[in-house]
């Protein structure tokens, strides 16, 4: 099916405990004197503050960022000053809801257990759209442990989650992020001026979600003017929040992965191959990073042709093998039948589709997912 292209081959590790979306609550609360009980510390240092605002871009990766400074000259410049500590990375897989999942609960994917945009329910044929909860999955059953965010709040903190009204109440947000007051806020006046009521509190995080530059980069891929446009926009929203907010606040940007642009000539589709399908019963997770839940006995004959048909375009792995090179942190027990009996990781700029199952992806310009330094290197900016 082709080789890839040498740019991208190189994964990037998770840096759970250390520098991942995972250790940035954790990190601001001790920045904050308060102490999260019950939890893995973390080696993050953030400096001392009475209020921290948390902006959390998606899509915004530290790569493109790099590679796009002049449109972005105040974030840029945060990324030049701060050097190799300014930025840290996702979890894997590298999408929204499993990184969003990570930041509000401060847990490991292996942990809170959303591992994907897609994930096989235990025991049924059916995904879970950890996005749209499309599932009759209650989400505090599917993610049962305390939000980092409410561990928070229960210290003394005032924990205030900003982001647009339609996402109040939805299953994300009661899986990641349950347990902090909700503003809803649509516009970026809003966004900035709710930020800016909540962070008046001591000691308080307030966290701050904007996922425009994300929807843009999927409809119109990341080398577009489109993009370039949507993030000089975002620049301008972070640099007046900033000055809106006082001296006294720190701010924090950050963002949930990055992306990659995949063109036609790289793309698998399943359905054109049928042997890729031999032995597979559901086919879940997303373009640039697959879950294959196997039928009984077939996990070695998948592994086997997918590796051979698929070659040095995607790196592919056993769930014990993925487990083993620390890809989802810790797994509990309840979490490892939501993984796939095999994962398709792609590498470059591939990706693996099925035209019969997720047509939509199809349309799609921009994707994340996978272990690329653009998709899993984020910024980590303190200002």
């Amino acid at each position: 099916m082709g080789r890839m292209d040498p740019v991208g081959a190189q994964f990037v590790e998770p840096a759970y405990g250390s520098r991942s979306l995972a250790d940035v609550v954790p990190a601001v609360s001790n920045a904050l004197g308060l102490t999260l009980t019950g939890r893995t510390p973390t080696t993050l240092v953030l400096p001392e503050a009475h209020a921290y605002v948390v902006f959390l871009v998606d899509g915004l990766g530290a790569r493109l960022l790099r590679r796009h400074a002049h449109a972005a000259p105040y974030l840029s410049s945060l990324l030049a000053e701060a050097g190799e500590s300014g930025s840290g990375t996702a979890g894997v897989p590298s999408t929204t809801a499993t990184s969003l999942s990570s930041f509000g609960t401060g847990l490991t994917p292996g942990v809170h257990g959303l591992v994907g945009f897609t994930a096989r329910v235990p025991g049924t044929d059916q995904l879970l759209n950890h996005l749209f909860w499309d599932a009759d999955v209650d989400p505090l059953d599917w993610q049962p442990h305390p939000t980092a965010l409410a561990d928070l709040g229960a210290a003394g903190a005032t924990v205030t989650v900003v982001n647009k009204r339609e996402f109040e109440g939805s299953g994300l947000t009661l899986a990641s992020s349950r347990g902090a007051d909700f503003v809803g806020a649509d516009k970026v006046g809003e966004r900035i001026a709710a930020a800016v009521s909540s962070s008046a509190a001591r000691p308080s995080l307030t966290y701050l979600y904007d996922s425009d530059l994300d929807w843009t980069g999927h409809r119109w891929g990341v080398s577009s003017s489109q993009w370039l446009q949507q993030l000089a926009m975002v620049d301008a929203e972070a640099e007046q929040l900033r000055e809106a907010l006082p001296p006294s606040c720190r701010l924090v940007v950050v963002a949930d992965h990055g992306m990659v642009d995949c063109p036609p000539e790289n793309r698998t589709d399943v359905d054109q191959h049928a042997e890729l399908l031999d032995g597979v019963a559901l086919l879940g997770g997303e373009a640039r990073f697959r879950h294959l839940y196997c039928r009984s006995g077939a996990v070695d004959d998948v592994l086997a042709t997918w590796r051979e048909q698929l070659g040095d375009v995607a790196e592919v792995l056993s769930r014990s093998e993925a487990i083993a090179r620390g890809w989802f942190g810790p797994v509990d027990a309840a979490v490892l039948p939501r993984l796939g009996d095999v994962l398709v990781a792609c590498r470059g700029d591939h990706g693996i589709f099925s035209s019969e199952r997720f047509g939509y992806e199809q349309s799609l310009v921009g994707l994340h997912g996978s272990l690329t330094a653009d998709e899993m290197t984020i910024p980590l900016l303190v200002d």
